[in-house]
């Protein structure tokens, strides 16, 4: 098992929606985790963060109002997008979103929200950019989550996706010599571990144009991510050379994580109306109801009187 699906099977698996218990995908929780720390800080993986930065440089807006980081953990990419007035940080783990307050401070530009990607509680057309790196592949119904991405973005919104791609030369490869028994071609995505997904390009893409994305930029990224080489060459020199064949993107992708930058069909609108008020971002993720009734402590929905914390500096809308 990769460090990856042991780090995904170590997270609490639970289901937390509005919809039926039989038809809700299911929620992968890094409560508790030690994630950043085991991953990021001491897991060797120097390598990928350096090759994501340079694709998120390549690909980011030089600025914006209001940006929405989908998956945000404990705030690895957040420093990355310093072009940007304000930023809210969104993930399911509470604890996740503690580390990165202690990474970033509780400065007035970020926002802390935990909540389900499947229900989002933000008002159409808030945010003019968002990222969701490293997210969608625990994502068991990922169209699904690209839905409510589209709806919470306004017309002419910049969106960065990156996606584990299942069609990558290691499982072609293995497939080939019958190491493998699902098939690197097919559109549908592999599990591989519990919920961790892996995505053909063309089906990410067909999602993407679906949603009304229209993709301007495809970025390969961690060309040479093989162990005995991120053992033996250093990790910045690794990044440059990876740096130098990001661009093939635009011929095919077979590394095993790829970048797209798409934007939302129409001409931005702004929302310069709601940013002096963080509260009127919020909307019911029950019943879809806006504005929300806020209290020093909490938040409410006036129509279906469901409640939630505000705990810390952090907006909680998990749960029922």
């Amino acid at each position: 098992m990769s460090w990856d699906s042991l780090i995904a099977a170590l997270a609490v698996v639970s289901i937390k929606n509005n919809m039926p218990e039989d038809q809700q995908p299911p929620v992968c929780d890094y409560e508790g985790s030690d994630y950043q720390a085991r991953f990021w800080e001491t897991g060797g993986r120097e390598y990928e963060d350096r090759c994501e930065g340079i694709a998120l440089k390549r690909m980011l807006p030089r600025g914006g109002e209001l940006m929405l980081e989908l998956g945000a953990g404990a705030g690895r990419n957040t420093p990355r997008y310093r072009g940007f007035k304000r930023i809210v940080l969104l993930d399911y783990s509470r604890t996740q979103l503690q580390q990165a307050q202690e990474r970033l401070g509780r400065l007035e530009r970020y926002i802390y929200v935990a909540a389900d990607i499947y229900r989002l509680p933000f008002v159409d057309g808030l945010f003019d950019a968002a990222t969701m790196i490293r997210t969608l592949h625990h994502m068991a119904d990922a169209p699904a989550a690209l839905h409510q991405v589209r709806n919470v973005l306004q017309p002419g919104a910049i969106f960065i996706l990156e996606f584990a791609n299942k069609r990558n030369f290691k499982s072609i490869l293995r497939h080939a010599l019958g190491r493998q028994t699902w098939n690197p071609y097919t559109l549908d995505p592999i599990e591989f571990a519990p919920l961790n997904f892996d995505f053909h390009p063309r089906a990410i893409r067909a999602w993407l144009q679906e949603e009304g994305f229209k993709t301007e930029k495809i970025l390969t990224v961690s060309h040479f991510r093989v162990s005995v080489l991120k053992r033996t060459i250093p990790a910045c020199v690794l990044a440059g050379f990876d740096s130098l064949l990001q661009w093939t993107g635009v011929l095919g992708q077979f590394t095993p994580s790829v970048f797209i930058k798409t934007k939302v069909d129409g001409e931005g609108e702004g929302t310069s109306t709601i940013l002096a008020d963080t509260n009127a971002f919020f909307k019911c993720p029950e019943c879809g109801h806006a504005p929300l009734t806020c209290m020093q402590q909490q938040i409410g929905c006036p129509t279906c009187k469901r409640e939630w914390s505000i705990s810390d500096g952090i907006y909680d809308f998990r749960g029922k």
